[in-house]
């Protein structure tokens, strides 16, 4: 029996994977057997045929950046033609039109603007609880550091304050790769891995629940992929406080690095179903049919996802690199049926939403 076999037979008796049978895996497994064995594992840890999504809205209060990003297009420096911070005016007819979609929270997330304060925050999370019953999933860990950093504020007081305007969750943006190396490259006014892994751990043990995420297909190499997930299931073994993982591929259009050959559609399930089968401490793994499309998105189903996130009613960062792939609700769970599964909308903690 070879390695890759071994390997194989301690996925199928529930064995937990180490990050070197992680990067063979990767570099030597066979496709096709691997996205069995992801399905497999899904189908241990999840409902069979059931597979989630949520109705909800990327909201970006602002487009002002001074991280520097070279992965991202849609971020503009202060002063920039183009720059924005949202009008409540707008705010408020966005997440009408959401709630009048069936939607079910907002996914709020911006630019790390160098004007504003912690009271801005507030402020912004007041309002929308004074005015609407809608979950807010918001401000990923970079977000937070840089808050933390400008109000000369602990980690901890910054989530604290941002839960008592109405905060409920956290999502996993801004992880990148979490290899200080790579940030480094990439992102070169970001957190670095461990302040990462600090917000989330705190925001866990608050009680806060969040979302995991990677952004691979750049810089990176296999291994640095391997370490990222190895990082994530870590800290999951010390709080179980992540509901989900979102593996998604780098859109290069319009960035710095435009010049990268973006990760095919086969690398990429071979990275979910990889995701499956190292996160034996995450249930809900999300295929990321924003970067893929809809058919990738149902082979996606195929290979270890449980979950294709949200029908998005809005999302303008990866747009801006020129990826527009659009679902609405009907089209979701047509597709859901198609790939022979059943559709069921949830909210932000995976519980099931009950149609009228």
């Amino acid at each position: 029996m070879d390695n890759i076999d071994q390997i194989l037979c301690k996925v199928a008796e529930n064995q937990r994977l180490s990050v070197q049978d992680a990067n063979l895996l990767l570099n030597k497994a066979d496709f096709l057997k691997l996205g069995e064995m992801a399905a497999r594992k899904r189908n241990s840890l999840c409902q069979d045929k059931i597979i989630t999504y949520v109705v909800d809205r990327n909201i970006n209060y602002t487009n002002i950046c001074v991280s520097g990003c070279k992965l991202c297009a849609f971020y503009k420096n202060l002063g920039q033609d183009g720059g924005y911070v949202i009008e409540k005016e707008l705010l408020t007819d966005k997440i009408k039109e959401t709630i009048e979609l069936g939607g079910t929270q907002i996914l709020l997330q911006g630019g790390m603007h160098p004007e504003l304060d912690i009271d801005y925050y507030i402020d912004l999370l007041t309002f929308i609880k004074e005015n609407f019953t809608i979950h807010i999933h918001g401000f990923s860990p970079p977000e937070i550091v840089f808050i933390s950093e400008k109000s000369k504020l602990s980690i901890k007081e910054v989530i604290k304050k941002l839960v008592s305007a109405g905060l409920d969750s956290i999502p996993g943006g801004g992880a990148e790769i979490l290899v200080d190396s790579i940030r480094k490259k990439i992102s070169p006014n970001k957190c670095l891995s461990e302040k990462w892994l600090s917000v989330m751990e705190t925001a866990h043990v608050l009680g806060l629940k969040t979302t995991a995420t990677m952004m691979f297909g750049h810089i990176e190499t296999g291994s640095d992929i391997i370490n990222h997930l190895d990082k994530i299931r870590s800290l999951q073994d010390r709080t179980s406080g992540f509901t989900a993982f979102i593996p998604w591929t780098f859109q290069s259009k319009n960035t710095k690095l435009s010049y990268i050959n973006q990760a095919g559609s086969v690398y990429y399930l071979k990275i979910l179903a990889i995701s499956r089968l190292f996160l034996d401490n995450i249930d809900n793994i999300q295929a990321s049919w924003v970067t893929q499309g809809e058919k990738i998105a149902q082979i996606a189903i195929t290979f270890g996802a449980n979950d294709l996130g949200s029908t998005m009613i809005e999302e303008n960062v990866v747009a801006a690199a020129g990826v527009k792939f659009r679902l609405s609700e009907k089209s979701m769970i047509r597709l859901i049926k198609d790939a022979g599964f059943i559709p069921k909308q949830r909210d932000c903690f995976y519980n099931f939403i009950n149609k009228k």
